[in-house]
């Protein structure tokens, strides 16, 4: 059975910036270049007990730069365009961390980049961080001609709001639907400054190495993020999506040490719990999660639990 990993070189980076803000952390044990997401969960329960500016994610973002995301951080830098580079983040981003996702999609007349992380401890802080360095790299990738329109959380504000638009330089709205950058569609012709097509090529060819590494590390985590965006999907619909078919599905998973059952429940009690955390009425998550009925959905709950919808929000 494989778990999640992100790139040592991204939790050094996260220590090294710590240090530079004056929090001190335990140094990163020798070992591969992957850390699991285990190690950094505990590298962020660290930070969070570390400092007292509520706002530390932010913080840390103006801290980190490209080449903190690795090969698919020189990959992003040499592409010639902004928008190359978004789509090359989205597809090359388990790279960096399996803890989370990233995807982008037309959100009226602007474009929506959307981040979502796979994990509950310091939620707030860790999104704020990835959407913050996601400006602050589009800014410096562009020679500072990139100009989002806003950012918005799902999340209450942890600090003062205008702290938020003082750090991130652009309006910031809560209680959103999405955890997301919201930019003009003209964004994505800004050049890059690095750009080199020649290196990207090259580049590109070593990242699809590594990302095939991971694929076949794990199955489990494609699953994953495919439930997360499709709760209401059965596994035949998943495996469609694989395209294979659901019995070479259930073979594959098993072969990792899953079922699809164990991946789905796990998926929907994370979006259950961030939907009763934002207030969303029971009834509306049974309905957004797939289940016949709210009655469905408490038993499943419970299960999951050990407490009901009502009393986990109570």
């Amino acid at each position: 059975m494989s778990e999640p990993t992100v790139t040592r070189r991204f939790s050094q980076a996260l220590v090294d910036a710590a240090e530079r803000l004056g929090i001190t952390t335990p140094l990163l044990a020798p070992g591969d270049d992957r850390v699991s997401l285990d190690v950094h969960d505990a590298l962020w329960r660290q930070l969070a007990a570390g400092s007292s500016d509520p706002l530390i994610g932010l913080q840390l973002a103006l801290h980190l730069q490209v080449g903190h995301l690795d090969v698919a951080g020189l990959l992003l830098m040499s592409c010639e365009t902004l928008g190359e580079a978004l789509e090359l983040y989205t597809e090359y981003h388990p790279i960096v961390s399996q803890g989370g996702e990233v995807w982008f999609h037309p959100a009226g007349d602007l474009l929506a980049l959307c981040y979502a992380g796979r994990y509950e401890l310091c939620r707030e802080p860790r999104c704020e961080m990835s959407l913050g360095y996601a400006i602050h790299l589009a800014r410096w990738c562009t020679g500072g001609r990139f100009e989002p329109e806003a950012v918005e959380f799902r999340h209450a504000p942890l600090d003062r709001e205008s702290r938020y638009a003082e750090l991130l330089g652009c309006p910031v709205r809560f209680g959103a639907d999405e955890d997301r950058l919201l930019f003009r569609p003209d964004m994505l012709e800004l050049p890059l400054i690095q750009a080199n097509p020649a290196l990207r090529d090259q580049l590109r060819e070593l990242a699809d190495q590594m990302l095939g590494r991971l694929g076949q590390r794990s199955l489990s985590v494609t699953v994953s993020e495919l439930v997360h965006r499709h709760p209401q999907a059965s596994k035949d619909d998943i495996a469609n999506l694989l395209a294979i078919s659901g019995r070479h599905l259930s073979r594959k998973l098993a072969e990792e040490g899953f079922s699809f059952k164990h991946l789905r429940d796990r998926e929907l009690q994370t979006l259950a719990i961030r939907a009763l955390e934002r207030g969303d009425k029971i009834a509306v998550i049974s309905v957004e999660l797939g289940f016949s009925d709210e009655s469905a959905f408490s038993r499943s709950f419970r299960r999951w639990t050990g407490v009901s919808p009502s009393q986990y929000r109570a």
